[in-house]
């Protein structure tokens, strides 16, 4: 299985739509960061796909490295 490659090194600041599904880029491959356009296919890594309970702004980790997947959690600032 291949490493993710961070994106960026800070968090993508997001607008999600209750009901709407994601699926959040895990291998920071994709150009259509933060969320999957199909470029982790033969990494053995695959997105996050989520239901977005209510509609709000979110911080969707662009370093690949946080803990609470697919939110950032800081991670990109010890990196």
């Amino acid at each position: 299985m291949a490493e993710p490659i961070p994106a960026q090194k800070a968090p993508y600041r997001v607008e999600l739509e209750q009901g709407r599904t994601y699926a959040w880029c895990r291998c920071g491959r994709s150009a259509k960061q933060p969320f999957c356009d199909g470029s982790h296919s033969g990494t053995g890594l695959a997105p996050d796909v989520f239901k977005a309970e209510e509609s709000r702004t979110v911080f969707l980790c662009g370093c690949k490295q946080t803990g609470e997947p697919p939110f950032c959690d800081g991670t990109h600032s010890s990196l």
